[in-house]
């Protein structure tokens, strides 16, 4: 028997902790919309987002590399996927919303200019010289509530309020949201961001190894990588990783696997003694707290920045790396310089929101921020 919307959200209802946020209880969309019969709103969102073009350009921006290094370096879109992944495993351990943390997941990186945070720190710059500034997760949320055009009668994908505010995950205090939050909107945005820390320290640590920019050596000396080797030979023997390069390659990816299962165990079984500490049975006791609620331990917290040190140190400012990043922040800078002596260069549909009174500058950062790293360097070779 197939089930309607109303069904599933009264066994949503159900089924999450009281504190979790669900969909029942939204506050809906900025532009009215008839109910889908089959779909929750969370769920309607995550589709919206998948299906998006800024979604799919994903796939060609850099997270690390730029996009076209190599075939097995993640990109923007996995990345993206991976904090989806772990999100959605985090949220189901703690009876929280999982379709709502899978869609700030998604959608956090949809603002990410090309060449990673080279690139943004470009745009930053260039936009501070007229007063403004450029952050990512602001750019997420322009996206998906004004950028894309895909449905009649609205701009963007017209998501839930709930979505839309989540996406303002690192300092929501620094923006105009729909709901007053002192800290994050809900306990479901905040898994979404401590989903992203741990998809990119261990992946990015990955990445790294399959470069060689860094090696198991060098790791050897960090708490969290050694517990995480002894569990893996503890489980499969020494002798199952002792031929080759493929047994090397197959302990990486074991151990950084039991990495990613620690870093989330740590989470779900701090939170909850948050959740518990804190008094926290209801959605409203969420809203009105003065601190993070969903966190590592006192016990993870500094071996997981000994980690995030080293990778700044050892791999994002590595000559290999940094030269990619260098080379793509040059093209931004001189492609926004570009456009805004040559208006006229820009596609029609930031031509006609320049008419229809968006300031240029802001029009621009709009075109370079949705490039891909290929795309942009193509306009910086075509026109300078």
């Amino acid at each position: 028997m197939l089930k309607t919307r109303q069904q599933l959200e009264e066994e949503e209802n159900a089924r999450l902790a009281p504190y979790a946020m669900k969909n029942s209880q939204s506050l809906g969309r900025l532009y009215k919309e008839k109910e889908d019969n089959g779909r929750m709103p969370f769920q309607r969102d995550r589709d919206r987002i998948i299906h998006c073009r800024a979604f799919r350009r994903l796939q060609a921006k850099t997270q690390v590399f730029v996009s076209y290094f190599g075939d097995h370096y993640r990109d923007r879109l996995t990345h993206s996927i991976e904090v989806a992944q772990i999100a959605r495993d985090i949220s189901r351990r703690l009876s929280l919303n999982e379709d709502l943390s899978e869609c700030i997941a998604l959608a956090h990186d949809l603002g990410h200019p090309p060449f990673g945070h080279g690139g943004e720190d470009a745009l930053n710059e260039s936009m501070q010289k007229y007063g403004l500034h450029f952050e990512h997760n602001e750019q997420s949320r322009r996206i998906i509530e004004k950028l894309e055009k895909l449905y009649p009668g609205f701009d963007g994908l017209n998501p839930t309020v709930e979505v839309l505010d989540g996406l303002l995950k690192h300092n929501p205090h620094k923006y105009e949201t729909h709901i007053k939050f002192v800290m994050s909107p809900h306990l479901e945005s905040q898994v979404a961001d401590l989903s992203d820390e741990i998809a990119y320290t261990n992946h990015d640590l990955d990445d790294g190894l399959r470069s060689g920019i860094i090696t198991m050596k060098q790791l050897k000396d960090f708490k969290l990588w050694n517990d995480a080797e002894k569990q893996v030979y503890e489980i499969h023997g020494k002798q199952a990783f002792s031929f080759g390069p493929d047994g090397e390659r197959r302990l990486q990816s074991r151990t950084i696997s039991r990495m990613i299962g620690r870093m989330i165990e740590d989470l779900q079984y701090q939170t909850e003694s948050n959740l518990n500490a804190f008094g926290i049975d209801s959605i409203e006791k969420v809203r009105i707290q003065g601190r993070k609620i969903v966190s590592f331990s006192d016990a993870i917290s500094p071996h997981l920045a000994e980690l995030r040190d080293f990778l700044h140190e050892n791999f994002y400012y590595h000559p290999t790396v940094h030269a990619q990043i260098e080379k793509g922040r040059n093209i931004i800078k001189e492609l926004f310089i570009f456009y805004g002596k040559n208006p006229q260069k820009l596609p029609d549909p930031y031509l006609e929101a320049i008419k229809s009174g968006e300031r240029p500058e802001i029009v621009i950062k709009d075109y370079i921020a949705g490039m891909t790293d290929h795309y942009a360097e193509e306009k910086f070779n075509e026109n300078l």
